[in-house]
């Protein structure tokens, strides 16, 4: 199956990580800074404009809200892209492990 949005933006990466648990926006902005070791800091827009696109495409969806904020979370179909593209990045990296080796200096 290969979809339109693969391979994930660095972004859509990190949202569905964040929403493997279920958290409202501006968590997830604060989640996704702390797991980046704050390399990555979304702006609301960012984040509102991959939600709305990732829910499109029902790989996170709403399980709630909080006071005004919706809270979302990782479905199924979105824990299965996440497998995919760790199998993709893991494979990627065993390409580097190899090369090392062969380097000259």
């Amino acid at each position: 199956m290969k979809h339109k949005l693969l391979p994930l933006s660095e972004t859509m990466h990190y949202i569905l990580l964040a929403l493997r648990e279920p958290l409202h926006g501006y968590a997830v902005m604060q989640e996704i800074e702390k797991i980046s070791n704050g390399a990555v800091i979304l702006a609301a827009g960012t984040l509102y404009g991959a939600i709305e696109n990732l829910s499109k495409h029902g790989w996170i969806e709403p399980v709630g809200n909080s006071g005004r904020r919706k809270i979302y979370r990782i479905t199924a179909e979105g824990t299965a892209i996440l497998r995919m593209e760790q199998e993709r990045l893991t494979h990627i990296l065993s390409l580097y492990e190899g090369s090392e080796s062969n380097e000259e200096v």
